[in-house]
């Protein structure tokens, strides 16, 4: 059987998931992957299962839909509570401050406002966050773009967790069991052009360091670069996660790191300037990104994972709803 790891990036590894989906090495992908999860919390797959030709008409029509008049994206409103991620958020409306806890360095991130504009959808019978759509005949067929790659991506991330279970030492649908809603959500991201100099100074930011609250997060990206890591075994020292032709970049959220006892790591994240960029008029390019955040069924209650405690390494952590984490986390959050 040939290696499925078949590189790197600044020691995130880029795996090869073909011989997972056709059978001819399950094994040998779900153990990278745990391996990559557990040392990194973060992967680069390719032959991952999602269409190239989906992916690029998705990115179309996002920049098809943030290229609007404001007072038409202004039409699907993202609502003020931080607890309901559906819709359209104007650039410098939301700002992430996690993981930091000096109030000084709280009041300076937040006067940084995160210059970026998003649009927000899932499943469209979902009763704990409906859609908001813009009105009927404002650019047509844009929902039906969205909630079809949305599904494409859940038929994708089932498969992951599938992998991922097997690396667990699990049944391979262990996961899958607590991921049928599903209570997910896609993200289209704009991060409009802007002064090089203001970012590298931290006037403004892109997107601050933060984990994701979830399973896993699922990330297509642009060529435009400014993805950063964080080195789990160095706190503060973050590396550029370079975008790769082909491929979509997977990571691990805190439910799922609290859900493995700590096993796999959620790891912290940011967006800031493309490395190396030298720009003759002082601007960095503008960047688009889709995210597409998995989480455990709201109805479903987890517990720490079998085979990730023991006398040696108890529970550090309660029996919890998937429901309960995720809308703690997002109130406290925005």
């Amino acid at each position: 059987m040939s290696d499925v790891n078949i590189g790197d990036v600044q020691g995130i590894p880029i795996i090869d998931f073909a011989p997972f989906i056709d059978g001819s090495n399950k094994q040998g992908v779900a153990d990278a992957m745990y391996r990559s999860f557990r040392d990194v919390g973060f992967v680069y797959l390719v032959n991952h299962g999602l269409p190239k030709e989906k992916i690029d008409e998705m990115f179309d029509w996002s920049k098809k839909f943030f290229a609007q008049p404001m007072d038409v994206k202004q039409l699907a409103p993202h609502p003020p509570s931080g607890t309901h991620h559906r819709g359209y958020s104007a650039p410098g409306i939301e700002k992430v401050s996690q993981h930091v806890y000096d109030s000084d360095e709280i009041t300076k991130i937040r006067n940084a406002p995160d210059v970026k504009e998003s649009f927000e959808c899932g499943r469209e019978d979902s009763e704990h966050m409906p859609n908001i759509w813009l009105p009927e005949g404002i650019l047509p067929g844009f929902k039906e773009t969205c909630l079809g790659f949305f599904w494409a991506c859940y038929k994708v991330e089932l498969t992951i967790l599938r992998a991922l279970a097997l690396g667990l030492h699990l049944s391979e649908d262990y996961l899958v069991q607590f991921h049928a809603a599903p209570d997910n959500q896609l993200r289209l991201l704009h991060y409009p052009s802007v002064p090089l100099s203001q970012l590298k100074n931290d006037e403004i930011a892109r997107i601050g360091a933060h984990s994701d609250f979830g399973s896993l997060t699922m990330l297509m990206q642009d060529n435009a670069g400014g993805l950063e890591v964080e080195n789990p075994n160095r706190p503060g020292e973050f590396t550029p996660a370079t975008p790769i032709e082909g491929s979509i970049i997977v990571n691990a959220g805190d439910f799922l790191m609290r859900w493995s006892n700590d096993t796999i790591k959620s790891t912290v994240h940011r967006v800031r300037a493309p490395p190396n960029l030298v720009s003759a008029d002082g601007m960095t390019p503008e960047r688009y990104s889709i995210p597409y955040f998995s989480s455990a069924d709201y109805t479903k209650t987890v517990d720490c994972l079998p085979g990730t405690y023991s006398a040696e390494n108890p529970k550090k952590y309660e029996a919890i709803s998937a429901k309960q984490y995720i809308w703690q986390r997002l109130a406290a959050t925005y």
